[in-house]
């Protein structure tokens, strides 16, 4: 691109260049014109008041005498001819002798025969030439017409000069423009990242579409907070119109104009009547640039990780129980134990068959899932884990199943964590529903929350098991409190509690 905008610049430089010559070429020359014409007119004068031309004009007769005078003249005065002619424009001093006794050509006496003084540009018999003509006069009568004129390569030559004297001028004007059109090119290059024009375009043309594709709103700020560029969705939020003007941040959400420019990630703000998750970056040459998203559609999204990532863990951890239990049964067939090998079938029969009990009043079929699969987490942890009996759920909550599975599988995973940092325990579950509501509790034996997080433990980031963690527990607060519930945790004896009370359904 350098090459192609300094060739750019050179020829614009050139061209620009040569039409100053052009103009001042023409200014010379009228300039020269001008200059030759007052020296034409005041030779004329001069020759026009001596006697002996007035004489000669008098008589009207041809004078040998009287043409070497007024070619002495002319040589004194630079001039290419002086014409004197009698009063009918018949010449009677010429510098051609030849010409004598004929009409003085070009047309123009017709001023001076009227008593006029004029400066014309008119073709004579020597040529185009500038020409200064005045009348003869004898006292009040005009006898004849002087003429003396410049010839029009005098003219020509006098600019040429004049232009000659200027050339260092341009050529130097076009040397520091060339480079000074390297420089900027050079630093133009620098701004712009080595991109070539092409390519700027179709950056500009990948922006756009990148910004009307793109979930999340996206704002451009500037230095002063002014909104430079918003995307779709943030116009369509903000109720911006296509930002003629830069509006600023402040005057269409106040609560964000608040932010200085540091890098944050899932700050919480209001937006109208909803609350959106806020990120923010900064800009090297000051300003930032801001993304956010709504809260409970990063909530959802949330959960089906939660519960893509669980379901992962049952499966997991189904398959490798199942895988021991047939390596033991596959070892105790292949030593002839049949019957320790029809007892452990058996009782994992039985067991399965109690956990089924345990959960046939659960009629939400996902949450039901989710307990079978927690149990056999469990077992591969090394852990026990129970239903309370008469633990009830009715299918009226399968609308918020999902809810019920994220609060639920965060709590039940949380208290997994615990206990697993301390070799082992047990966690209990309970789930009850009447007229007050439906009330969840996980019970786990492990040591509790550490106090310095007990105000502060259902906040987004906040964990014991360090950088990265601190969203389960967050998620789980943020469904309670969309389905009009609370959520509290407690010690029970030597027992941590998760409790969460939602109101009954007709008025959750």
């Amino acid at each position: 691109m350098g090459g192609r905008l300094v060739a750019l610049h050179i020829l614009i430089l050139c061209v620009l260049t040569l039409l100053l010559v052009v103009i001042e070429v023409g200014r010379l020359s009228t300039q020269a014109r001008a200059e030759l014409g007052q020296r034409a007119l005041t030779a004329s004068r001069l020759v026009a008041q001596f006697p002996a031309v007035i004489e000669g004009a008098s008589r009207g007769e041809q004078s040998p005498t009287l043409n070497t005078f007024v070619n002495i003249l002319r040589g004194e005065v630079g001039a290419d001819y002086i014409v004197v002619g009698e009063r009918h424009g018949i010449r009677l001093a010429h510098p051609s002798p030849d010409r004598l006794g004929k009409a003085m050509e070009g047309g123009d006496n017709d001023g001076p025969f009227a008593g006029q003084e004029i400066i014309s540009v008119a073709r004579g018999s020597l040529g185009l030439a500038v020409r200064g003509k005045v009348p003869v006069l004898d006292g009040e009568e005009i006898v004849g017409v002087v003429s003396t004129g410049f010839l029009m390569p005098q003219v020509q030559a006098l600019a040429r000069q004049a232009l000659l004297a200027l050339l260092p001028w341009f050529v130097l004007a076009l040397a520091f423009g060339s480079l000074g059109a390297v420089l900027i090119a050079r630093q133009l290059r620098r701004d712009i990242l080595g991109l070539e024009p092409e390519q700027i375009a179709t950056l500009v043309q990948e922006h756009q579409a990148v910004l009307s594709a793109l979930g999340e709103g996206v704002l451009a700020l500037g230095p002063n907070n002014e909104i430079t560029l918003a995307s779709a969705q943030a116009q369509l939020a903000l109720g911006l119109p296509d930002l003629p003007d830069r509006p600023l941040l402040a005057q269409v959400w106040p609560a964000a104009a608040q932010l200085s420019a540091e890098r944050r990630h899932n700050l919480e703000l209001p937006l109208g009547k909803i609350s959106v998750l806020v990120n923010t970056e900064p800009l090297p040459g000051g300003g930032k640039v801001l993304t956010f998203r709504e809260r409970g559609a990063a909530l959802r999204l949330a959960e089906e990780l939660t519960q893509v990532r669980s379901l992962v863990d049952v499966l997991r951890a189904q398959g490798h129980e199942y895988a021991n239990h047939l390596h033991v049964l596959s070892g105790l067939l292949h030593l002839g134990h049949v019957e320790e090998a029809a007892s452990l079938l058996r009782g994992q029969i039985e067991a399965d068959t109690a956990f089924r009990e345990l959960t046939r009043e659960l009629q939400v079929p996902r949450v039901a899932a989710l307990l079978f699969g927690q149990r056999e987490r469990a077992q591969e942890l090394g852990l026990l884990f129970g239903v309370e009996a008469q633990s009830n759920l009715s299918p009226r909550w399968e609308r918020h199943a999902g809810a019920l599975v994220t609060i639920l599988g965060n709590l039940i995973q949380n208290a997994f964590e615990a206990l697993s940092s301390v070799g082992g325990g047990e966690v209990i579950l309970s789930i009850g529903e009447d007229p007050d509501g439906l009330q969840l509790e996980v019970q786990d034996s492990g040591p509790g929350v550490a106090s310095v997080l007990q105000n502060s433990l259902f906040q987004r980031g906040v964990s014991s098991k360090g950088e990265g963690r601190g969203h389960g527990l967050a998620n789980v607060r943020a469904r309670v409190e969309e389905l009009g519930g609370s959520l509290r945790v407690f010690r029970r004896g030597e027992s941590t509690v998760f409790q969460v009370n939602l109101p009954p359904l007709e008025s959750a």
